[in-house]
């Protein structure tokens, strides 16, 4: 009888973990700010959907900077992730768009051996740097499709709300970090992308 319960045990543990989506977020302030990666859990537990995160994310941090730490190649290797996604600045001009498409192809691999798969976490531009928008969703369109990877679109998202309301509260204070409206505008759209297909 022990025996058995045992293995129920173990085999409802091994259901329930089957049913938890993981993912990994890898970026900056724009990420942890409002802790995005709890509202993404929230908002898919609000679909049905059981959602765990872990976050790496560090102020200023590019993808690179990631790399270079070390640290990311160490949890894609350590455990099974469904998404590795991953974010930096607006990436608007040549340099950002470099690090979005050569940096995120060394991850791109990394996620192809554990059996992860990568995302792009689109972002924005700041107020300041407004008319940069298009650079910012050109480059991570080039560098998700280069990379065959999947793009959570959320800088297209904002640019839509803004044309369509004239309203900038997404922005917090500061102009470029998001307000509360922003995070959970971005959290929409991952969950929308990763589970609504």
């Amino acid at each position: 009888m022990r025996y058995t319960l045992s293995v129920l045990l173990l085999v409802f543990a091994f259901l329930s973990s089957a049913q938890t989506t993981k993912i990994l977020f890898v970026g900056n302030s724009l990420t942890y700010t409002n802790n995005l990666p709890s509202l993404v859990e929230q908002e898919a537990k609000s679909r049905g959907v059981k959602v765990k995160t872990l976050t790496l994310a560090y102020p200023n941090y590019a993808i690179i900077d990631h790399w270079n730490d070390g640290e990311v190649q160490k949890y894609i290797k350590s455990e099974k992730y469904d998404y590795v996604i991953i974010q930096q600045g607006p990436s608007s001009q040549s340099e950002g768009r470099k690090m979005l498409i050569e940096d995120g192809n060394k991850l791109q691999k990394l996620c192809e051996q554990s059996g992860s798969k990568l995302v792009y976490f689109m972002v924005w531009p700041s107020q300041t740097y407004y008319h940069t928008f298009e650079g910012v969703i050109k480059n991570h369109r080039d560098a998700a499709k280069t990379n065959e990877a999947i793009l959570c679109p959320v800088g297209e998202a904002w640019k839509a709300y803004f044309e369509n309301t004239e309203d900038y509260s997404l922005y917090g204070p500061d102009g470029f970090h998001p307000s509360p409206k922003g995070s959970r505008l971005a959290a929409e759209v991952i969950v929308d992308t990763l589970f609504e297909q």
